[in-house]
């Protein structure tokens, strides 16, 4: 039988899930999880870069977003959902590979910059955080992926993992590790509710996915819309319409999009009848996965017992994967 392609994907473990994820990343998971070996990496050692003040928060989302992840539909059996710190081949793979790349080189990455920026970190950067594309490079290559979602904005890392593998190629002379290619979603990058780039937890502009019925309305009507569309009989913008933008990546009635884009471009069509049409799109999507993630939070040791054994499964893996990268390098065993 031929073998899946191995896919890796993860999330870091800072707080519960929202439709920022489901958008970018949660729904090819489903989609995938038929098709290739899936590894979904709960990446608690990488929340620690920028919030190692505050462990508890991290190590608390561990079991949030598992229950997340479950409660959308991802199936243990057919998707391996571990913990990142318990598997130590990704911390000794990071290691070695730190010897294969530059500190100028991890700088230049723009994902890097860009973060630092945002941050404000300047040069009181923290090691781990300028070192994260080495650590990336680890947890793809430690499950030998050949497929890892992103957004556009982290295909760098992408290209930087594949820039270390060729040289550890290189001084292995063969082949060991396999070059991963970018799977990048069809939807981009979905704002905040308030209108900004990057919907987030801690920028207070999310729907997480176990929000209740009543916040999801106060989130659609607090909606950023277009400023300039006063009444309803005016012309107004679609591009730039946060509504438009969330209709445009849920609701599965392409024509029905397309028609109130028409009417609201056009003038007629206000932005209460617009938020109605998304509040019911986004009360059906998240209502199931509602009650799943209740029943599951009231079992927190069966979603531990999944996160055990999709680790034991994971450690495994990235064991093997280990021994015989040091085997090719030529380093010394004992």
């Amino acid at each position: 039988m031929t073998a899946r392609p191995v896919i890796l994907t993860g999330d870091r473990t800072t707080g519960p899930l929202h439709l920022g994820h489901y958008a970018g990343s949660l729904q090819a998971r489903l989609a995938r999880q038929d098709s290739h070996d899936q590894y979904l990496l709960l990446a608690d050692s990488q929340a620690l870069t920028d919030n190692a003040q505050d462990i508890g928060k991290v190590r608390r989302a561990v079991i949030e977003v598992a229950t997340d992840y479950l409660a959308v539909g991802i199936d243990p059996a057919k998707t391996t959902i571990c913990l990142q710190s318990h598997l130590p081949a990704l911390a000794e793979l990071t290691v070695l590979y730190l010897n294969f790349v530059s500190v100028a080189r991890l700088e230049r990455n723009p994902t890097v910059k860009e973060e630092i920026r945002l941050r404000g970190f300047g040069r009181d950067i923290l090691a781990g955080f300028l070192c994260y594309p080495a650590a990336q490079a680890a947890d793809i290559t430690a499950f030998k992926a050949v497929a890892v979602p992103v957004g556009a904005d982290q295909l760098p890392m992408i290209e930087q993992t594949n820039e270390i593998v060729r040289r550890i190629n290189a001084a292995a002379g063969r082949a060991v590790l396999p070059e991963a290619a970018a799977v990048v979603s069809e939807v981009g990058r979905l704002p905040g509710i308030d209108g900004r780039a990057k919907m987030s937890k801690s920028g207070g502009n999310a729907i997480t996915l176990s929000a209740s019925a009543e916040a999801i309305a106060a989130a659609v009507r607090a909606m950023y819309t277009d400023p300039g569309h006063l009444r309803a009989t005016d012309p107004g913008r679609v591009e730039g319409n946060v509504v438009f933008t969330y209709l445009d990546a849920f609701d599965p009635d392409r024509a029905a999009v397309a028609e109130l884009k028409a009417r609201y471009a056009a003038g007629g069509l206000g932005d209460a009848a617009v938020k109605r049409q998304l509040e019911a799109v986004l009360q059906d999507l998240l209502a199931p996965i509602r009650a799943r993630r209740r029943a599951l939070a009231a079992a927190p040791d069966h979603v531990l017992a999944v996160v055990r054994a999709g680790t034991e499964r994971a450690q495994a893996r990235t064991e093997a994967t280990k021994r015989e990268l040091v085997e090719a390098l030529g380093l010394f065993r004992l």
